[in-house]
């Protein structure tokens, strides 16, 4: 049976029903049920005869996910914390980034991209899922220890580092002349773009602290105070989703950063844990409606035609991440379980390298075959985080044996 579903209600139905089959046939085999709602989001996708969802509609119901799932993070942190982390996260963040461009680019340019292709391609491969993070170290029960706080940290400065990206992505396609300009015009016009970008962040931030911080707090407490479970739990969605709207409506940022300041200034306030147990089963629904929607995204005849690009994409995302990222929070002397975690955690791709992708690819700047590397990727990464994180603490164990070695991590 061919057929098209374009609703909302359709697509939830669908999505949702073949993530929970597929899903429960990963269990009974063994595997992670991450896998199996991969694998539905394939089965359902346009590119797979038979009935298929709306990839765009599945794609908005995931960025609901991703900010109830940050706005969930923002909970568990204090702003002292994320103070602390930052000291690792921000230099780490902008020196791994800077190394898994380079290599990504290198790749691109290798198997016949151009410039400004292998540099998308670069870009794209160089942030991780915060999704996909944050799934990992809840299930590992490691999001409230000082590795969870500096890797959470860290893919919260990449989220920034991915609104800058996105600004600067047309001045690239005037650049590499897809589309129409002078080069030093849309250079500087590029950088003062850059400057806005990052002065409305600043703004967004300042605000959240100095105001959002006495607003919802208030607000959330004088709901409770009514006895009414469901209008308390009506108060977090709409704190949570309005702020990160506005985030996204008003000051440009992913609704991933505005979710996540929500959560961080009602972190103290009284009602944070009662916040965070409502808001957990929502959250949950739509991540799993995220990873649907990254099979969905997949052609799979990729995985036949460009074999050696992937792999070799792969190796980018999977080892020259982590080492860079192993390497750096050494010489920032912190301990090895920081850098053998943020390594971990960094060693997939997926919704902020779909954004980057996505504008290239509608920009000119980076061709079809290029954006369905990235969803390969995206995808193979995704499926193999869970056995990279098993391997963090026997690699631990073993680094530790060896004490030169340990030293030279300042593990010791």
């Amino acid at each position: 049976m061919e057929g098209h579903a374009g609703s909302l209600t359709a697509t939830i139905a669908i999505a949702l029903g073949a993530a929970f089959v597929c899903g429960l046939i990963a269990r009974r085999l063994g595997l992670p049920s991450i896998i199996g709602y991969l694998v539905a989001g394939i089965v359902i996708g346009p590119f797979t005869p038979g009935i298929a969802a709306d990839p765009n509609v599945a794609l908005e119901l995931a960025e609901v996910g991703v900010a109830l799932l940050m706005f969930g993070v923002g909970l568990h942190f204090s702003v002292r914390d994320l103070i602390s982390v930052y000291r690792v996260a921000v230099p780490g963040a902008v020196g791994q980034i800077a190394a898994a461009s380079l290599l990504g680019t290198i790749v691109g340019l290798v198997f016949g991209f151009d410039l400004a292709a292998s540099l998308v391609l670069g870009l794209a491969v160089s942030v991780g899922s915060t999704v996909v993070l944050l799934r990992t170290l809840t299930k590992r029960a490691t999001l409230g220890t000082e590795p969870g706080r500096v890797a959470v940290g860290w893919l919260i400065v990449e989220d920034v580092f991915t609104v800058v990206a996105l600004v600067l992505l047309p001045t690239l396609a005037v650049v590499a002349g897809v589309t129409s300009g002078s080069e030093p015009s849309a250079a500087g016009q590029g950088l003062i773009d850059v400057g806005v970008a990052l002065a409305k962040a600043g703004l967004l931030t300042a605000l959240m602290l100095v105001v959002g911080a006495r607003v919802l707090p208030w607000l959330l407490t004088t709901v409770e105070g009514e006895g009414s479970r469901e209008l308390f739990t009506l108060a977090v969605l709409a704190a949570s989703l309005g702020v990160a709207f506005a985030a996204t409506a008003i000051f440009d940022v992913s609704l991933a950063l505005g979710g996540f300041l929500a959560g961080a200034v009602l972190s103290e306030s009284r009602v944070s844990e009662k916040a965070a147990k409502d808001i957990v089963p929502l959250s949950d629904v739509f991540g799993v409606l995220f990873f649907v929607s990254v099979g969905m995204l997949l052609d799979p005849e990729i995985l036949l035609e460009r074999p050696f690009e992937i792999v070799a994409l792969l190796a980018v995302v999977v080892l020259g991440k982590s080492i860079a990222a192993l390497a750096i929070v050494a010489a920032l002397r912190r301990p090895l379980e920081i850098g053998l975690t943020v390594g971990a955690g960094l060693a997939q791709v997926g919704e902020f390298s779909f954004i980057v992708a996505t504008e290239a690819r509608g920009l000119g700047i980076l061709p079809s075959d290029g954006l369905q590397l990235v969803v390969a990727v995206s995808l193979l990464s995704i499926t193999l985080n869970p056995a990279v994180f098993a391997g963090v603490t026997p690699l631990r164990r073993r680094i530790e044996a060896r004490p030169r070695i340990a030293r030279a991590l300042r593990a010791g």
